[in-house]
């Protein structure tokens, strides 16, 4: 049964036959009529998905009173500048990675991913129950934005490698693909990062003008065919331990929303984080099969790398909280509830998948 046509035609039509009114959304509901900018090329269809996602969830919700159309990537112009246009008001709206716009301004990074942060269990915590909306909002609302959480990709990989990597010292002029803060780290560890757009990635590899590149995860980066290009697949993506991805709205856009679709906005993309986080844990073990079975070399990262890495790492963040009031007072709250929830999660959650895993080893949990 259609429950929204239920609700219309079934349990309102006993409703209208009895003389009352409808509903008051439904006799009021404004159409609207917003565009999205996204940051994603389609065929990365969980996170271009979860622009149409949203759409999708606000025209159910309203019977299409409210329709964002999605604007794929390169219809406004480079990913770089999809803030700007949607503080320009060019979109209503963009789905995007906010640290791709570390260079206006570092608190970006937060509401995207930090190396060494928290994993996307953590992190959804801090966003939905910690008060991380509203911080991050205290910051977003000062550049003429709102922000909403637009998905997680969980955990991610450390990218595609040409050559191994046995210790820090291995990364001295590696020429990687990397964003956000992470890539400020990297070059502190003596590597040369490169923040280049997906669609330039597969081609720098094939020219030799990257030594390594980091994307997503198996599932994503099984599509964008870096296998071929680099043999060493690493692990764990320690700069984005979870990537919160963004809707970010133009302030003035969002203020005019009636108050309904603006409840309606923020509850679809809470839905839209939930939908993409199930999208990857179900789709990547068997993206990071395949990939293994066709030749792809699983290595962990040196120990001594991931330890210089989380020194280099707090160090920049002391540094820019220093002469950053608003990322001081995100970073802070962030990294309190970090330490608050690692003590937590080694005693029921760590003990309990530690104990599935060595079963999953033995062979005792069936499956392939």
């Amino acid at each position: 049964m259609d429950r929204r046509r239920f609700m219309r035609t079934g349990a309102l039509g006993g409703v209208a036959a009895a003389g009352l009114a409808a509903p008051a959304l439904a006799q009021t509901a404004p159409r609207i009529r917003w565009r999205c900018a996204s940051a994603f090329p389609p065929v990365f269809d969980a996170l271009h998905g979860g622009a149409l996602d949203l759409a999708r969830f606000l025209r159910e919700a309203t019977d299409g009173a409210f329709e964002i159309e999605i604007v794929p990537p390169g219809g406004l112009g480079p990913v770089s500048g999809l803030a700007d246009a949607a503080i320009g008001g060019a979109v209503e709206m963009t789905h995007t990675a906010s640290h791709y716009y570390i260079d206006k301004d570092p608190a970006y990074a937060l509401g995207a991913a930090l190396p060494f942060a928290m994993n996307a269990r953590a992190l959804e915590a801090w966003l939905l129950a910690g008060g991380g909306i509203d911080l991050l909002n205290g910051f977003f609302e000062g550049q003429g934005l709102r922000y909403l959480p637009g998905g997680n990709t969980g955990a991610q990989m450390g990218g595609w490698f040409r050559r191994e990597i046995n210790a820090v010292q291995d990364l001295k002029g590696l020429k990687i693909r990397a964003v956000g803060l992470a890539g400020e780290v990297m070059k502190r560890l003596g590597a040369v990062p490169q923040p280049l757009p997906v669609e330039a990635i597969a081609p720098a590899l094939e020219r030799g003008e990257l030594d390594a590149a980091e994307w997503v995860g198996p599932y994503d980066d099984e599509k964008a065919g870096f296998a071929k290009l680099a043999p060493f697949y690493y692990y764990p993506g320690w700069w984005e331990g979870s990537l919160s991805l963004s809707f970010l709205v133009n302030k003035d856009a969002h203020d005019r929303l009636p108050p309904t679709y603006r409840s309606l906005l923020a509850m679809a993309a809470r839905a839209v984080t939930i939908e993409m986080q199930g999208k990857y844990d179900f789709r990547n073990p068997a993206a990071l099969a395949r990939l293994v079975a066709g030749g792809a070399q699983l290595r962990p990262f040196p120990q001594d790398m991931l330890n210089a890495a989380f020194d280099a790492a707090n160090k920049l963040y002391g540094e820019i909280a220093g002469r950053n009031p608003a990322f001081k007072t995100i970073h802070d709250s962030m990294m309190a509830f970090r330490a608050e929830t690692y003590r937590y999660q080694q005693v029921p959650e760590y003990t309990f998948d530690t104990f599935m895993m060595i079963k999953q080893r033995e062979g005792a949990l069936g499956g392939a």
